[in-house]
């Protein structure tokens, strides 16, 4: 289908990261289902509705999905049925979601390609349709998309949300990456060594710069300079796109989101009827 705003823009492919934690999910375990993207949201799997929002969209058109692992691909009928149209095919998950893009993005060879998640189960259509809009308007190799944090806890002043501080506003990550050339592989594979070393302070530094990191803890560091290095260090341009939808910043990875989509999910259904 082709884009609201260009109708000759081809539509985009997508990847789904689906992959689990080496340690698991604590989520799955507390749902009992095999992995995290199955958790139930308002009675369908969380990666269901992922999967509704980027078949309803009119910027993507299949892709790949990457995880679960195979033994739970053939466990599972609710991601069978998922595949069972035949736009998405299965690529199996690599060791962490950075390392994982990078493969997808590979076997795929299709640019501009749209990256998500598979506990997005808030993630709508129109959402998904402004980002790929805007972020193909730019020029940067990868956009990545952020939420105003004032405007995600004006929406949900109960919940505690991971924020990105810088001097001049504080964002929330929205699970939405576009990434527009090849060239923009260099900032997955940045992202798969800082990744690798998220528990080790010292060594983050190193990629980052102690400078760097030093400036961003003290909120010294704007979000147009961090962006910059990472630019810089990635070997590529990264830029983002503001979005409004303080939905976007919402992934289900905890009881507590869980229970907030699932919220959210019945009051548009009173709100439908």
């Amino acid at each position: 289908m082709p884009d609201r705003c260009n109708p000759d823009r081809s539509p985009l492919s997508a990847v789904v990261l689906a992959g689990e934690r080496p340690t698991g999910s604590p989520l799955a375990q507390a749902f009992s289902v095999p992995a995290g993207v199955l958790v139930p949201v308002a009675g369908r799997p969380a990666i269901a509705r992922v999967f509704a929002a980027l078949r309803a969209s009119r910027s993507v058109n299949g892709g790949l999905l990457c995880g679960p692992e195979r033994a739970v691909m053939a466990e599972a009928p609710a991601l069978q049925a998922l595949l069972a149209p035949g736009d998405f095919r299965w690529l199996a998950p690599q060791h962490g979601p950075a390392a994982s893009a990078m493969a997808a993005l590979t076997s795929l060879e299709r640019y501009p390609a749209l990256v998500t998640t598979g506990d997005h189960a808030l993630l709508s259509p129109e959402t998904l349709d402004d980002f790929c809009t805007r972020a193909q308007q730019r020029d940067e190799d990868v956009l990545v998309g952020l939420v105003p944090y004032d405007t995600v806890m004006a929406a949900f002043p109960e919940t505690r949300r991971t924020a990105l501080r810088f001097a001049d506003a504080a964002w929330c990550g929205s699970n939405l990456f576009l990434f527009r050339t090849r060239a923009g592989l260099g900032a997955a594979n940045f992202w798969r060594e800082v990744e690798a070393s998220r528990k080790r302070p010292w060594k983050i530094a190193r990629h980052l710069g102690l400078g760097l990191l030093l400036r961003y803890l003290s909120h010294r560091l704007s979000l147009t300079e961090a962006l910059a290095a990472i630019s810089e260090r990635a070997g590529c341009r990264v830029g983002h796109v503001v979005l409004s939808d303080p939905r976007a910043a919402v992934d289900v990875d905890s009881i507590d989101d869980q229970n907030l989509a699932e919220r959210l999910l019945e009051s548009d259904r009173v709100g439908d009827r």
